[in-house]
């Protein structure tokens, strides 16, 4: 029996990277799907609607896929940080989180192009941030270059260094892609992945 493909609906290296840590052969794919992050009520919300669109704007394009999206936003004292894009936004939101506690809101959605059905899960880690100096900030800012990532940090790199502590259930979703959470979903939707990775 042939087996669905699955494409991720991501050009995120590090989301490609924990697939294949997994031993899924996933395509990665640029969404179909423009963000507006602009009259959110919250965060979570946001970062759960901006998953399962990724995810579901390429089910034309992979009719018999399985399509996997994922968000990630930072909230900080009622603030929203999103890909700072800039070296002077990225030091800004370093120094805005620096010796503070934020939440990481990481939301992941698999579609089901076939049944038309998207499933997903929420996922939220408390995050604490060391206390930094300006040049600590920009040091690192200009070292790894984490513009595209929320918050302006890479926990799966040299960002680890920045943080007292990280709480949560799923260390993956910290890097941007819930494992486990994405395996419940596959269950639910009536693919194990463990036989699949087995097979």
């Amino acid at each position: 029996m042939t087996r669905r493909a699955i494409i991720l609906a991501s050009t995120s290296p590090w989301r490609k990277i924990l697939l294949q840590q997994l031993g899924l052969n996933a395509t990665a794919e640029s969404p179909e799907f423009v963000e507006n992050h602009a009259d959110w009520n919250t965060v979570s919300d946001m970062v759960v609607h901006f998953a399962k669109k990724k995810a579901e704007s390429l089910g034309t394009r992979h009719p018999t896929a399985w399509i996997i999206g994922s968000d990630q936003a930072v909230e900080c004292e009622g603030r929203l940080f999103n890909k700072p894009g800039t070296l002077e936004r990225g030091i800004a939101q370093l120094l805005n989180l620096e010796g503070k506690t934020h939440h990481l809101w990481t939301a992941v959605a698999l579609h089901d192009p076939i049944r038309q059905i998207t499933r997903h899960r929420l996922l939220c880690h408390t995050m604490r941030m060391r206390p930094l100096t300006l040049s600590q900030a920009e040091r690192y800012i200009q070292r790894e270059d984490p513009l595209g990532c929320a918050g302006s940090y890479k926990v799966e790199s040299l960002g680890m260094a920045l943080f007292e502590s990280m709480e949560g259930t799923d260390h993956t979703a910290i890097i941007g892609l819930p494992v486990t959470a994405l395996s419940d979903l596959f269950r639910e939707a009536g693919e194990d992945l463990l036989d699949r990775i087995l097979a």
